[in-house]
């Protein structure tokens, strides 16, 4: 189901739920403009094709005791599908890092990394990511505030899209 095929009322409801997942089906239907058994036929549709993933809470990572957070970039001595594959799965398994992408240029990966301390995550750079098999390099940036972090994507710029090219 491309994001084409999808009809106005189903672009609205991952925008709704994206900007309040905890309102109610009733809710949900209300603001999108139908009633509430078909609006909850479409969410489990779109759950379904993967357009909704889930449902998460936006949690404060330093409130909880998270005061660090950290960009690693990372090469790989080896980009052979095997071995980012390998790297991928590595990645998953490690709870300091909460987002790992594959990128196009002189660095392979970006990770996203919290800890408690800034000694815990020297522990793990040392002990666990640069002596991770094929890993080549890694440079890290502290962050020290962040002015954006919104979740999901904007909406409106795909709506405005969609209504000119219609």
């Amino acid at each position: 189901m491309a994001v084409s095929r999808l009809d106005p009322i189903d672009r609205k409801i991952p925008a709704e739920l994206q900007a309040d997942g905890r309102m109610t089906n009733v809710e949900l239907a209300k603001r999108v403009g139908i009633s509430a058994p078909p609006c909850l036929r479409r969410v489990r549709t779109l759950e379904e094709s993967g357009f909704i993933r889930g449902y998460h809470a936006d949690v404060d990572a330093r409130e909880l005791g998270f005061e660090v957070q950290v960009f690693a970039m990372v090469g790989l001595q080896s980009q052979a599908e095997a071995d980012l594959s390998a790297f991928e799965a590595r990645c998953r398994n490690w709870p300091l890092v909460r987002e790992c992408h594959m990128l196009n240029g002189e660095v392979d990966f970006i990770l996203k990394c919290v800890a408690p301390d800034l000694s815990t995550f020297q522990r793990f750079l040392t002990e666990e990511l640069t002596a991770a098999d094929n890993v080549a390099s890694v440079k890290t940036s502290l962050v020290i505030r962040v002015a954006k972090d919104d979740p999901g994507v904007p909406f409106d710029i795909l709506e405005a899209r969609l209504t000119q090219s219609a």
